[in-house]
C-alpha cells in the first residue's frame, strides 16, 4: 500500500536526518550521508530469478533470504517487498576524493568505514521498526549464510548483492567500473531489507543494466579508467580481482597506518568522473 511506502521511506529518511549514528568521527563531528533514496521491488519480481541464472545459481531470491531468518513462516514470494536505498556521498567527502590520483581522502575512508557501519545500523533500525508494527523482516547482507562466490561468468560475486538489489528498486543501472549509477551518482553506498509486506514496485526508468553508462551508450567517457590506480578497469569492464587486490594489499595498510580504519574503500573510480553526482549526459564527457 502507498501508505506503508510512506511509512517505510519516512523511517529511513528519519533514521539518516537525526541519528547520532550518522558520523564519521572526526574532529568536526561531521555527518556520514546528508541524504537517501529509497525504492521499492516485490519479492516475486522475475529479475531476481535472472539474477539467480545469470550470476550464479547460489544467488538468493528474496524468499530464500527470508527463509535463513524464518524458516518456519509460511509466505509467499509476491507477499515479500524488498526495500533498497541508497546514500550518496556528502559535496565535501566528494571533493576531498576528487584530488586524489593513488589513495583515498581521509573522509572517504571514514565513510566507508564508519559510513557502514551507520548504514548497517539504519537496516537494524528499519527491522525494529517493522517487527515492532507486526512485520517480520530480515537484513539479507547481514545474515550467518551470507558469503562472497566465485561467478562462472563474473568471478567475485556474492549471495545477496546491494547494488543489484537497488537496480531492481528502480534506483540506478551499473558502468563500466560496476558502480551503480544513480540519480544522485556513482558516489554512494546501499542497502535493503525483506519484510514481510506488500508495498508497490517502483518503476525501473530503464530497461537495459547499462542505460546511464556513457561508455555503454555512446562509447564515450572512460574517465573511471584514467581513474582507477589499480588498473583494474579497462573496456572490457572491471577486473575484481585486481581491484580486491589493491585494495586488501595497498588501501587497506594505508588506511589502518594513517587513521586507525581497516578500510577495503578507494572509490578514486566514483570521483572525478561524469556520474560521481548525477546521471552524465554526454556533454559532461567531454
Amino acid at each position: 500500500m502507498k501508505d506503508q511506502a510512506v511509512w517505510v521511506e519516512g523511517i529511513i529518511r528519519d533514521c539518516v536526518r537525526n541519528s547520532a549514528d550518522n558520523c564519521l568521527k572526526d574532529a568536526g563531528g561531521e555527518k556520514s550521508w546528508d541524504d537517501v533514496l529509497v525504492g521499492f521491488s516485490r519479492g516475486d519480481d522475475p529479475i531476481y530469478s535472472f539474477y539467480k541464472e545469470d550470476i550464479g545459481s547460489f544467488y538468493w531470491l528474496p524468499a530464500e533470504a527470508f527463509a535463513f531468518a524464518y524458516p518456519d513462516a509460511e509466505v509467499r514470494p509476491d507477499g515479500l517487498t524488498v526495500i533498497s536505498w541508497v546514500l550518496p556521498q556528502r559535496d565535501v567527502t566528494k571533493a576531498d576524493n576528487r584530488k586524489q590520483k593513488q589513495l583515498p581522502a581521509e573522509r572517504w575512508i571514514r565513510s566507508r568505514v564508519l559510513g557502514e557501519a551507520f548504514n548497517i545500523r539504519l537496516a537494524g533500525h528499519l527491522v525494529a521498526a517493522l517487527k515492532a508494527a507486526g512485520m517480520d523482516a530480515v537484513i539479507p547482507s547481514q545474515l550467518p549464510q551470507w558469503s562472497h562466490q566465485t561467478s562462472a561468468k563474473y568471478s567475485l560475486a556474492s549471495t545477496w548483492s546491494e547494488r543489484h538489489t537497488a537496480y531492481a528498486a528502480g534506483l540506478g543501472t551499473f558502468g563500466l567500473s560496476d558502480g551503480l549509477i544513480t540519480p544522485r551518482g556513482k558516489a554512494m553506498r546501499c542497502g535493503s531489507v525483506i519484510a514481510r509486506l506488500s508495498i508497490p514496485p517502483t518503476p525501473r526508468p530503464y530497461k537495459e543494466p547499462y542505460a546511464y553508462c556513457l561508455y555503454f551508450t555512446d562509447k564515450k567517457c572512460r574517465k573511471c579508467i584514467k581513474r582507477c590506480p589499480a588498473g583494474a578497469i579497462d573496456e572490457n569492464g572491471h577486473d575484481k580481482v585486481k581491484c580486491r587486490d589493491y585494495l586488501h594489499n595497498t588501501v587497506s595498510p594505508y588506511a589502518e597506518a594513517h587513521f586507525g580504519l581497516k578500510s577495503y574503500g578507494c572509490g578514486l573510480c566514483q570521483t572525478a568522473v561524469p556520474c560521481e553526482s548525477s546521471i552524465p549526459r554526454l556533454r559532461d564527457a567531454e
